[in-house]
């Protein structure tokens, strides 16, 4: 078996792989703080909640974007499983070709989704990630990565917007039901869901137009099941997109 931990500035997310078949996947709180047992401590949970016991690990791989977390988390598997725990970052081997002005710079949760999204998709292919982040990811039809496009996230925007104005309150994050609110939660949803929505369909009419209109639109992320129903773009959804891509750089780095 193999464990992949993907971290997030808000999630971590784990899941186990045996002979390429996903196990499980399970999501956790990102916390800076924590020591290595603690973590520790919480992956043995969730690995007995999913009925896998630690033993029988041949190995794990960390993506992380949260710098200060990497090692304490590589020793956090290392002890629980006691096997081999690899990382994305210098030196290891993802096949992906990057173009951008600094490749070392990409974050390795964009460098994961693309490695997936290729083995799963046919070039060119967009990927919209939603997650603390919107990101919007570029592959060309000769399968390099060109370019992406960050902006805030849907619960950054919420809490900007409850924290930022005098009179409008904290939500619940909910799907929208009118595009006009006839209330402040309401139209605060409205802006939120149906506003995303159309930031997707733009953003993807545009990196289309340079990319190719053939290019696959692909989604994953955190928010990606509740926006991708009021677009009107045709785009497939993946939620385990980068941990399917941690998964095949784990595998590109090992097998012999």
């Amino acid at each position: 078996m193999v464990l992949t931990v993907d971290v997030g500035n808000t999630n971590i997310v784990l899941a186990a792989y045996e002979a390429d078949q996903m196990l499980f996947t399970s999501r956790i709180q990102t916390e800076p703080d924590k020591t290595a047992d603690q973590y520790a401590i919480a992956f043995n949970s969730i690995l007995h909640l999913n009925h896998v016991s630690e033993e029988g690990f041949e190995g794990a791989i960390i993506s992380s974007v949260v710098p200060p977390l990497q090692t304490t988390l590589k020793t956090a598997v290392a002890k629980l499983l006691g096997c081999r725990v690899l990382t994305i970052g210098p030196g290891i081997r993802t096949g992906l070709n990057i173009k951008i002005d600094n490749p070392a710079i990409l974050g390795a949760d964009l460098v994961c989704g693309a490695v997936a999204a290729l083995k799963k998709y046919k070039p060119p292919i967009i990927i919209f990630d939603l997650g603390t982040a919107t990101k919007i990811s570029a592959i060309d039809k000769f399968s390099s990565f060109v370019g992406c496009s960050i902006s805030p996230g849907i619960g950054i925007s919420l809490h900007a917007l409850s924290t930022r104005t005098a009179q409008l309150p904290h939500i619940d994050f909910d799907t929208a039901q009118n595009v006009i609110g006839t209330n402040t939660i309401d139209s605060m949803r409205s802006g939120i869901v149906f506003g995303t929505a159309s930031m997707i369909d733009g953003m993807a009419q545009k990196y289309r137009s340079i990319l190719g209109e053939e290019a696959t639109v692909v989604a994953t992320g955190g928010f990606s099941q509740v926006i991708t129903p009021y677009c009107e773009t045709n785009i497939l959804l993946d939620p385990t997109l980068v941990p399917d891509g941690l998964y095949c750089v784990y595998r590109r780095n090992t097998d012999k």
